[in-house]
């Protein structure tokens, strides 16, 4: 099963944006079968996923649609949990 990676974010969210470059310049490449994505959280979708999993702070990081984390990402944490859920498949 591969791993599905949420970013909920919002325009002008620096942490968002931070955590956007972290994964595409130091994460992407180690793990290259995740499925990343974004979804703006003014948009209908993105306000759903807010409301549903109480996210108070963006980015807000959704790991097969379980929150992982909110605000800025701790990379290290980040990680570890990507490579336990690869070892898991």
């Amino acid at each position: 099963m591969a791993v599905k990676l949420l970013e909920v974010t919002i325009p002008g969210c620096v942490a968002c944006a931070r955590f956007k470059k972290m994964w595409e310049e130091k994460m992407s490449k180690d793990f290259p079968d995740v499925e990343f994505t974004t979804i703006d959280a003014t948009e209908p979708g993105g306000q759903e996923l807010l409301m549903k999993h109480t996210i108070f702070a963006t980015p807000g990081i959704l790991i097969n649609d379980e929150v992982f984390s909110t605000g800025p990402v701790n990379e290290k944490k980040l990680r570890a949990k990507l490579e336990e859920l690869g070892n898991n498949s």
